[in-house]
C-alpha cells in the first residue's frame, strides 16, 4: 500500500521550483498520460509514488507533481488562487480546511 506524506488542503512548496502551493486532490501513483509525463515531467520522477494536483500560488495554474519534488511549508502564508475559496473555507495551521466533508 502506498502511504501520500501530504494531504489535502496542505501547503507545500515545490523543492526545485521554489513555487508554493496547496494539494487538491492526491493520486496513489502517476495517474496521466505518457505523453503528458514525457512533455511536462522534466526531471523524470518514479511514476509509482504518490502524485499530487496543486493550485499554484500567484497565478491560475493547476499543477501535477510527484510526492518526492514536494516539501512542506512550515510557514503560516496564504495561497492566493482563484480556485482557493471555491475548494476550501478556511486556512488553519499552514492546512486549508475543505468546503465539503471528505470520506
Amino acid at each position: 500500500m502506498v502511504r501520500a506524506k501530504f494531504s489535502i488542503g496542505q501547503v507545500v512548496t515545490h523543492a526545485l521550483y521554489g513555487y508554493r502551493g496547496v494539494i487538491i486532490d492526491a493520486d496513489p501513483e502517476f495517474s496521466l498520460s505518457q505523453e503528458w509525463y514525457e512533455r511536462m515531467a522534466q526531471t523524470s520522477p518514479a511514476k509509482d509514488q504518490p502524485w499530487y494536483h496543486i493550485l499554484v500560488h500567484n497565478s491560475d495554474i493547476q499543477t501535477y507533481v510527484a510526492e518526492k519534488s514536494l516539501v512542506a511549508e512550515h510557514r503560516e502564508a496564504e495561497v492566493t488562487h482563484p480556485g482557493v475559496t471555491s475548494m476550501f473555507r478556511s486556512t488553519e495551521q499552514k492546512n486549508y480546511q475543505h468546503q465539503e466533508t471528505l470520506n
